[in-house]
C-alpha cells in the first residue's frame, strides 16, 4: 500500500508541475512539426498524436504540419527512379511531384485517423487547400533547376483559422500552390511550420526529428543546450559547430521568433512524449530558442524554470 501510495503521490506531482504551463499556455496556438522517425515507426506515431491530444484538450490549439520523406523516397524508388537530392531539397520532376502529393496525402488522412481515435477532431489540408499557402519556385544559388520545389511567399491563415474556430485540429502537409502558375510544389515541411507559425502568430513551434536538440559539440551528448537566445544562436551558427540539417533548423527557428513567435523548440520525436516532457516540466527534454528579452525557464545555475 505504501509503495502504491508513492507512485500515487509521484504521479500527483507531475500534474502539479504542468499546471502553471496548462494555464499559461490555455487557448494559444501551438505549431509541431512531424517529421522524422516518429512518422515510420507506428508506436511512436500514436505517442505523438497522444501528445497532440492532450494538448487540445487541455485548452491549447495545436496545429500539425507534417513531412514524409521517408515515404516519398520509397514510392520513388517503387517507380523505378533514385531519389535524388541538391544542398537537402529534394529534386521533383513532374512524375516525383505526383508521387509526393500521393504519399503526402495518405500520410495526412492516417494521422487525421490516429486523431480521430484518440477523441480529437481533425481535418487534413494540403497548403493548395483555400489557396493556404502560396509559392514560387525555389532557385538555388548555382541556378541548379530542382523541378517543383517551391519557396513560400504568402500564407492565408482564413481555412486554419476556421479549423481552429470550429474546434478541429489542422493536419497540414506540405504541398504549395504556385502563385503565378497555380501548380503543386513540394515544399520543405520545415519551411512550411516556419511560415505557418509565423503567420499565425504561434505561441509555439516545436520540431520534431531524429535530433536530440543542439549540442554544444556535436560529437558529444553530454553537451545538449537546453535552451538558446537568438543571439547565442547566431553565435552558435558563426562558430561552425551547426552543421547537416541543423543549420537551416536554426535558421528557421531565428527567423520564426523574429517574426514573432514566442519559443522554437528542437525536439527528439524518437522520445516518447517528447511534447508533453518539453511544455510541461521543468527543464524540458530539447532545445528552446527564446528572443534576446524573453524570460528564461531554465539555465545551467537554476535547475527549475520560474
Amino acid at each position: 500500500m505504501a509503495e502504491n501510495m508513492d507512485l500515487w503521490i509521484e504521479k500527483a506531482n507531475v500534474l502539479v508541475e504542468a499546471l502553471p504551463y496548462i494555464r499559461e499556455f490555455n487557448g494559444k496556438k501551438i505549431v509541431v512539426k512531424y517529421g522524422g522517425s516518429a512518422m515510420t515507426d507506428s508506436h511512436l506515431k500514436k505517442s505523438v498524436i497522444t501528445d497532440v491530444a492532450l494538448l487540445k484538450l487541455v485548452g491549447m490549439k495545436p496545429i500539425i504540419v507534417h513531412g514524409g520523406g521517408k515515404e516519398i523516397s520509397k514510392w520513388v524508388r517503387l517507380s523505378g527512379q533514385e531519389p535524388e537530392f541538391v544542398s537537402g531539397l529534394r529534386v521533383t520532376d513532374k512524375q516525383t511531384m505526383s508521387i509526393a502529393e500521393m504519399v503526402l496525402n495518405r500520410v495526412n488522412k492516417n494521422l487525421v485517423q490516429y486523431m480521430e481515435e484518440n477523441g480529437v477532431k481533425a481535418c487534413g489540408i494540403s497548403g493548395k487547400d483555400g489557396a493556404t499557402m502560396l509559392v514560387k519556385k525555389k532557385e538555388l544559388a548555382g541556378g541548379q533547376d530542382i523541378g517543383f520545389v517551391g519557396e513560400v511567399t504568402k500564407v492565408d491563415t482564413s481555412l486554419i483559422d476556421t479549423l481552429l474556430d470550429k474546434d478541429f485540429v489542422p493536419v497540414i502537409c506540405p504541398v504549395g500552390l504556385g502563385e503565378e502558375d497555380f501548380k503543386s510544389y513540394n515544399v520543405n515541411a520545415d519551411d512550411a511550420a516556419c511560415a505557418i507559425a509565423t503567420a499565425e502568430k504561434a505561441h509555439k513551434l516545436a520540431f520534431l526529428s531524429d535530433i536530440e536538440g543542439v549540442y554544444r559539440n556535436p560529437h558529444d551528448p553530454t553537451t545538449l543546450i537546453s535552451e538558446l537566445s537568438v543571439s547565442e544562436t547566431e553565435a552558435f551558427i558563426e562558430s561552425g559547430n551547426a552543421g547537416g540539417g541543423m543549420l537551416p533548423k536554426l535558421q528557421n527557428c531565428i527567423a520564426a521568433i523574429r517574426a514573432g513567435v514566442t519559443r522554437v523548440h528542437i525536439l527528439d520525436g524518437r522520445v516518447e512524449h517528447s511534447l508533453l516532457l518539453e511544455f510541461f516540466t521543468h527543464k524540458g527534454v530539447g532545445t528552446a530558442i527564446i528572443a534576446d528579452n524573453a524570460k528564461r525557464y531554465y539555465h545551467e545555475k537554476v535547475d527549475e524554470k520560474p
